[in-house]
């Protein structure tokens, strides 16, 4: 097996050195153009001969050349940058629509701009997805003055403007907007009952940046608009108040892997007693059940400062993958709720879910998609199977001298806490920068307190204080920094040597460049790469190194061999095996979590082209494509919103119970599909019914406030938010034997032996 993949790798690895050797021979022929006689006019009139061209026909591919070697101009006149070569290599594979691994500081923002405005040509509008809302507005700015010298209109999006800002900004040829306002943008389209209250227009070429997290780890977060909020019961004060009572291995038991929390035989009747409600397992008690879980998940899974701060009397979650506030992400109903409760705060519902898509969904909307990224090849085999998208390496333009050590092995936390604040010491008393990813706001502080006490001071950089990112992030390649962040500094940052400064630069280089540390290993081999590609960029020299300890969450999920872990000692381990056993987790997780996404897919999948179906029918009446009256037209658009937002209320009831099919040997994805199939068959007849007691009682009236006196209007207000389904991911149905042994006992064998009572 090993063999056949080593083979294929060999080809895959032949055909991009070919790959890129045609590319080599087509930047050649671009350089050739030579443009530099040419005065703003001609480079101009050019730009208006390529727009006729492409409107009328010609192929994208036989105008590439020309408009390449015009933007390449046009760069180097309105903002003094001359593209590499390896820059005009990613715009060509870009173009032909490929997802190119293109290191940090090589450019990838001016490579994006090539076939952005070869895209645009045709006049059906072009959006860059960015990373946040600062990117796309920087990006839109910075790379501005280039489209619009060769006459083409660009513009981005930012959360909070008005319907009529938007509208214009993606009429523009070319759109930057975060992947989820333009996600979110589409949701309020789909409950809009006018046209004109529409902002997007039809999907034509995307460019994803970032695109490993986006396509991947934020890839299954479902995007919702739902109605106002308002605040829910105290019952989930009253489950966090019985969780507190349970205790571990007596009451409840964790999975393997610590990512589920159940309750056992003497948990439930413990749970039954203090709630007073008999048997938990009758089906009158369900919801009982799932509060409980929910207060059990919260109050034993989810920790403060990891896996979310309290601030300003709020809740909000940390982006595992990022270290950053995940902005507007709530968890699932019931356990938002559990967790509130948890930190003594007032639930809030989160209102009727009007509409929602995962991002995956979103994307695919695109009839064209390609996307860059710093690291994308460890993932290639899941791009390939999810988007049939395949990764392109770009070279670098200057080659990578940064020095990545192995990773230094220890046999329990303090003995690796006292050899990185050993490390630290050592290296800062050289002046040289040093950045220091960690794996939580928690360690970060605890980290930094550390280092105070040992004479380091040192800038820390956690969603606690994520405003001043730019501020920390602009001064981590200065001569002395020390810089202690999360995930933070691995995501849309570029730390320049020295500050920017040319000086400082050459004598921070002379000392070795950025000194990057990781202070514990991440599921994803991609994100460890982000952390070290903050060092070493554009050819300069630096370090990286991750220090690990046998003690650390990830290891002691999955084992090492008992001999070692009894060791117990100060110095580093020297087992080689350690390493190789360490990579080999890490692979094993990441394809765990690709089944497990997989898995997931199969049942969103199926309410996404659900929701297509019925969409395309509302679209059709909104346009006017279907002849009715208008006030016909409204009452239909009005029920087929309603009615879907009851399908999705009912689709998230099955969904959370689901997994109790696998007890009586039913597929649960099976049940769920044949559940919410039945469901769907009968949306048509309801909204057909409906429809025409309304119609009864408007009697044709055109008069729009005839029909606001029925309600016949957009909702009042709206929010969107993005669903961590984290949770749902890790109880996807992997019941432990426990549990089970729960179930059955409670809700089988006490009716029939008359244990009731018990």
């Amino acid at each position: 097996m090993n063999i056949a993949v080593e083979l294929m790798q060999k080809f895959k690895d032949r055909e991009t050195r070919n790959k890129l050797k045609v590319y080599q021979n087509k930047v050649e022929i671009i350089r050739k153009r030579n443009l530099e006689a040419w005065n703003d006019g001609q480079l101009q009139a050019e730009s208006l001969r390529l727009k006729k061209e492409a409107k009328s026909g010609t192929p994208l591919d036989e105008l590439l050349v020309d408009a390449y070697a015009l933007v390449c101009e046009a760069a180097k006149r309105k903002l003094g940058l001359q593209p590499y070569n390896v820059q005009i290599m990613a715009a060509i594979a870009l173009h032909e629509r490929f997802l190119i691994e293109q290191h940090t500081g090589e450019g990838k923002t001016l490579s994006a701009v090539m076939p952005a405005y070869l895209n645009a040509l045709t006049g059906e509008g072009v959006h860059v997805l960015t990373f946040n809302d600062y990117l796309a507005n920087r990006d839109a700015e910075w790379m501005g003055p280039i489209y619009r010298f060769l006459g083409l209109t660009v513009d981005s999006v930012q959360a909070g403007m008005s319907l009529s800002e938007k509208r214009t900004a993606y009429a523009a040829d070319i759109t930057y907007v975060t992947a989820k306002e333009a996600g979110f943008d589409y949701l309020r389209d789909t409950i809009a009952l006018n046209e004109a209250d529409t902002v997007h227009r039809p999907f034509h070429y995307v460019i994803v940046d970032e695109a490993d997290s986006l396509l991947l780890d934020e890839a299954r977060v479902p995007l919702v608009i739902a109605g106002e909020p308002g605040f829910s019961g105290n019952d989930d004060i009253r489950f966090a108040a019985v969780v507190r009572q349970l205790e571990q291995d007596e009451h409840y038991d964790f999975d393997e892997f610590k990512r589920n929390v159940y309750l056992n035989e003497a948990g439930s009747a413990k749970a039954e007693s203090l709630l007073r409600c008999g048997n938990l397992y009758e089906s009158q008690n369900s919801h009982l059940l799932m509060s409980l879980n929910c207060a059990l998940h919260a109050e034993l899974l989810l920790k403060k400062d990891v896996n979310y701060i309290v601030r300003d009397g709020k809740i909000e979650l940390i982006d595992e993958y990022t270290g950053r506030v995940a902005e507007n992400r709530h968890l699932p109903d019931g356990l938002q709720a559990a967790l509130s409760a948890k930190e003594g705060l007032q639930p809030r519902a989160g209102g009727k879910i009007l509409g929602t898509i995962t991002l995956q969904h979103f994307l695919s909307l695109y009839p064209k998609i390609c996307g860059m990224t710093a690291t994308a090849h460890v993932s290639a085999m899941e791009f390939e199977n999810i988007y049939m998208l395949q990764v392109m390496q770009i070279p670098t333009n200057r080659p990578n001298i940064r020095i990545d050590h192995p990773h230094r092995i220890y046999t329990h936390k303090y003995a690796k806490l006292k050899a990185l604040i050993q490390e630290i010491l050592s290296v800062h008393s050289m002046g040289r920068p040093i950045l220091i990813g960690t794996s939580s706001v928690e360690e970060s502080d605890m980290l930094a307190e550390a280092l105070a006490v040992a004479g380091v001071p040192c800038h820390v950089l956690n969603a606690k204080n994520d405003a001043k990112e730019a501020e920390i992030i602009a001064k981590a390649g200065e001569i002395g920094a020390v810089t202690v962040s999360t995930n933070m500094a691995g995501r849309g940052v570029d730390i320049r040597l020295g500050g920017g400064n040319p000086t400082q630069a050459e004598a921070v280089a002379k000392l070795g460049g950025l000194y990057v540390i990781g202070t514990h290993i991440h599921q994803s081999v991609r994100i460890d790469n982000q952390l070290r590609g903050r060092s070493g960029r554009q050819g300069d020299p630096g370090d990286s190194i991750f220090f690990v300890s046998l003690e650390d969450e990830l290891i002691l999920q999955f084992g090492i061999d008992k001999a070692i872990r009894n060791l117990r000692q100060d110095e580093a381990l020297e087992e080689s095996v350690l390493s190789s056993k360490i990579a080999h987790i890490q692979r094993v997780i990441m394809g765990q979590n690709f089944h497990i996404r997989q898995e997931l897919n199969r049942y969103s999948d199926m309410v996404e082209e659900q929701r297509r179906i019925l969409y395309g029918e509302r679209l059709e009446i909104l346009k006017g494509e279907t002849p009715m009256s208008p006030s016909e037209q409204r009452v239909r658009l009005y029920y087929i919103d309603e009615c879907w937002a009851d399908h999705l209320a009912y689709v998230s009831y099955i969904r959370e119970g689901i997994h109790l099919e696998g007890l009586v040997n039913r597929n649960p994805i099976d049940e769920f599909h044949v559940q919410i199939i039945r469901a769907y068959e009968q949306i048509p007849a309801k909204i057909n019914r409906e429809s025409v007691k309304m119609l009864a009682k408007l009697g044709g009236s055109n008069d729009p406030a005839e029909w606001e006196k029925f309600g016949l209007k957009s909702p009042t207000s709206t929010w969107t938010y993005t669903i961590n389904d984290q949770y749902m991911e890790h109880s996807r149905g992997s019941w432990n034997p426990g549990m089970i042994i729960a179930y059955w006992m409670r809700r089988v064998l006490r009716p029939v032996f008359g244990w009731e009572k018990f």
